[in-house]
């Protein structure tokens, strides 16, 4: 590239570095207020095409209101990605030959926040790079002692005033990471997989009802078995028992419409705490 072209490291370093020494993007005080607060990233990776465009998007209405004069706060931050982070500090360690139960959890915590300390730092020089004006006075992290507060003052807060509650919930629990996970974090799969048919002796009868499963190991926690109501096969056996097998418990037939006449035998095993629609 000839040197009468235009090469963006010399001058756009050169007015970004202007921008910062000068706090341009720091509020300056006015009636009319605006401030935006950047969805914060992950501090585990880097950016990508969906952030260059929300922030380009987002800095776009900063500025507007910054030059009619308003009072503008952009307030960037990192989001600490909690199993995300565990897993890649987790990964870092054993290449050194250390677990994490070996360090305990406080040790633990100290080698996560040397981890964020240490790259941290990509996405904010990466938000700069896009021209992004934030007041980077103020930036943030999640794990902040002070911010840590706040969100744990709100969920009690709210919780109080009856807009959140607590209850049972099945969780996806990652068996190597000994936590629970969010469900954007489990990667679905489809396999093929076997069909299991498995016969309940049905009470004070010689006849039997079959379940077809592809998890026969969870015929131990069943709680009841599901007929549709317009599946004519089974309206005798309705509101009759049957008896899990090996385990010997009395289970009820019951009517439920998610009970597909068409898929498998048409009969269903019901068991919590295994599958959502249980």
């Amino acid at each position: 590239m000839s040197a009468d072209k235009y090469i963006h490291n010399d001058v756009e370093n050169k007015i970004y570095s202007y921008w910062e020494k000068n706090k341009l993007f720091e509020p300056k005080e006015n009636t009319n207020k605006f401030s935006i607060v950047i969805p914060p990233p992950n501090v585990t990776g880097s950016l990508h095409m969906g952030h260059a465009l929300n922030n380009s998007i987002q800095d776009l209405l900063v500025r507007f209101h910054r030059m009619n004069n308003f009072e503008t706060l952009w307030q960037p931050g990192t989001d600490h990605a909690g199993i995300a982070t565990q897993a890649l500090v987790e990964r870092k360690l054993e290449k050194d030959g250390i677990k994490k139960n070996d360090l305990g959890r406080d040790k633990f915590i100290e080698k996560v926040w040397e981890w964020k300390n240490e790259y941290g730092d990509i996405i904010i020089n990466q938000l700069k790079k896009l021209g992004c004006s934030c007041d980077w006075s103020r930036n943030a992290f999640t794990m902040d002692e002070n911010l840590s507060k706040s969100v744990l003052k709100v969920f009690v807060d709210l919780y109080k005033k009856n807009l959140i509650f607590k209850s049972k919930k099945l969780v996806n629990w990652d068996t190597v990471l000994k936590t629970a996970i969010s469900d954007l974090e489990v990667d679905q799969r489809e396999v093929n997989s076997k069909l299991y048919h498995i016969r309940y002796p049905i009470e004070n009868s010689e006849d039997f009802i079959t379940i077809a499963t592809t998890r026969p190991e969870t015929m131990l926690g069943d709680t009841a078995i599901a007929i549709n109501p317009s599946d004519d096969r089974y309206k005798k056996v309705i509101g009759k028992f049957v008896t899990i097998p090996l385990v010997g418990r009395k289970i009820k037939i019951i009517e439920d419409e998610y009970a597909d006449p068409e898929q498998g035998t048409g009969a269903v095993k019901i068991t919590p705490a295994h599958d959502f629609n249980d």
